[in-house]
């Protein structure tokens, strides 16, 4: 386990090295206050701070680059993208010019660009060889809380909305492919499946995740039900198809087998004492898992052991 001086928001491991993840957090709770990014190395001794770099604002999320290891980028609630370059600390700063971002994802197939989203319903595409965003997506009508790239189409990405609606878009049209009303409260979370590049996870408001094939949206494929408060964010296994994780205001990190007919539920883990709002699963290293909470700590373990004890 590893303390932070202020509440955790995203946990994010490298893509690059196993060891290795990084942790957006934000002072009082997010609301006002200053931010800090973490880069955290796991080690024999337990979680150590490799890096911090302070910000101004509370930060919310955060991403690795594809392409470089030592790049990583901050959603900050000033409006603003931080591109971190590990031993230059801030490379540059990118204006979106509107309010507050929320969430950052990096395109894993074409590996030059990455999304964001933002609490002023847009969601803008981005190069780190560009100053401005290069396309901006504007039709949600409420917050977009989360976007993400498919993992197998360079151009196509899925938001998560407090309209109700989940959208998939292909950044060549200014208008979104499919529109889903995916739950009847906000949703706060959304992410593909890594072996399945039809199927979409959300996670709302409304305590649910549900499960969806873009091919035919007449009814989701399930819906899993065992949070007792919002659903805050998704993740879907890179190791197996049928695997989701999950994290929740009720302050605990689920994993789910979605091909169940019952008992999806495989694993309930509440070692957190605040909200948990940040889950992540290791690319690298198969079955290892990271949460972080409001409670300030960050705790990474192995599936099936208790991450009291890692």
């Amino acid at each position: 386990m590893f303390k932070t001086a202020y509440n955790g928001y995203s946990v994010k491991f490298s893509p690059f090295l196993e060891t290795r993840l990084a942790v957006a957090t934000s002072q009082n709770f997010g609301i006002i206050g200053n931010g800090r990014q973490y880069v955290l190395e796991l080690s024999p001794e337990g979680i150590r701070e490799l890096l911090a770099f302070d910000t101004a604002d509370g930060l919310y999320d955060c991403c690795w680059s594809e392409e470089n290891e030592n790049i990583l980028i901050s959603a900050s609630g000033d409006g603003s993208i931080k591109v971190w370059w590990r031993s230059h600390s801030l490379l540059s700063r990118i204006s979106n010019g509107h309010g507050q971002q929320y969430s950052v994802d990096w395109n894993i197939v074409r590996k030059d660009a990455f999304v964001s989203g933002s609490w002023d319903d847009t969601i803008k595409l981005w190069s780190l060889d560009m100053p401005r965003s290069l396309r901006t997506f504007r039709e949600h009508t409420y917050c977009v809380y989360a976007a993400t790239w498919n993992p197998k189409h360079a151009d196509v990405f899925a938001s998560a909305s407090g309209d109700c609606t989940a959208r998939v878009w292909d950044v060549r049209d200014e208008r979104s492919s499919l529109v889903i009303p995916a739950h009847k409260f906000e949703i706060l979370s959304c992410d593909w499946n890594k072996y399945n590049d039809c199927v979409l996870v959300t996670g709302s408001v409304d305590k649910t995740i549900k499960v969806w094939d873009i091919r035919n949206l007449a009814q989701e494929m399930t819906m899993l039900q065992g949070h007792t408060y919002a659903v805050r964010r998704v993740k879907c296994s890179p190791h197996r198809e049928n695997l989701i994780a999950s994290c929740s205001y009720d302050m605990t990190m689920c994993l789910w087998d979605f091909w169940a007919t019952e008992d999806a539920l495989i694993a309930r883990y509440d070692h957190h004492t605040e909200f948990a709002v940040g889950i992540d699963m290791s690319t690298l290293v198969q079955g290892l898992l990271a949460s972080t909470a409001w409670d300030e700590t960050v705790y990474v373990w192995q599936e099936g052991t208790d991450p009291r004890a890692a």
